[in-house]
């Protein structure tokens, strides 16, 4: 089993998490402004993205495009990880590769405290990417206690490059934001990650 494999109620149920859904969790956080350089690789990038409509193509035009944004943001003071293992428990399926990490210290070379995780959307269908974001936030609350660095929330988001939904985990309580925002408002999207990352 891997996180891909979890559905939301099948994550639910096999780590007894709580879901709260209907609350507006992040429309107080204030957009950045962001690089000059971001504005001009979406203005390029955005229209071939859509154009091709893949998830590759989404991946590698807009996402990656966006976390750099963020650790520019915070002035390399994070890591961002793509596609890296993190294998925490296999016994419970909590095994696998996450398509982005964003860890809350400096190193690179090896992931620490991993705070904010981010999955690309199949199909285009944010509501399926729920259950393995919600599964990879546990093991990374999970990661982050045997570490020793316990983190009051972990965070997730699941997106399509355009569209983000938004995501938090507090001991058992995992709540997903209401909204969901876009591309168009990117220093909203950008605001939201770096207070995420610890900003």
């Amino acid at each position: 089993m891997a996180y891909s494999d979890f559905s939301l109620k099948k994550v639910k149920d096999s780590f007894g998490l709580q879901l709260v859904e209907g609350d507006s969790l992040f429309a107080a956080v204030p957009p950045v402004a962001v690089s000059q350089l971001l504005q001009a690789t979406l203005a390029r990038n955005l229209p071939l993205a859509q154009a091709i409509n893949t998830e590759k193509a989404r991946s590698e035009l807009l996402i990656i495009n966006l976390l750099l944004e963020v650790k520019e943001q915070l002035q390399g003071r994070i890591s961002l990880f793509s596609g890296i293992d993190f294998t925490v428990d296999k016994e419970r399926g909590l095994a696998g590769y996450c398509d982005y990490i964003i860890g809350g210290s400096p190193e690179q070379f090896y992931l620490d405290s991993p705070v904010v995780v981010v999955v690309e959307a199949k199909n285009e269908n944010i509501v399926s990417g729920l259950g393995q974001c919600v599964a990879e936030m546990y093991a990374a609350q999970l990661f982050n206690q045997q570490e020793g660095k316990p983190h009051p929330y972990i965070y997730g988001a699941v997106t399509t490059g355009d569209e983000w939904k938004f995501l938090r985990l507090s001991g058992n309580a995992v709540s997903v934001d209401k909204d969901s925002y876009f591309i168009s408002e990117a220093g909203r999207i950008i605001g939201i990650l770096v207070m995420m990352a610890g900003g």
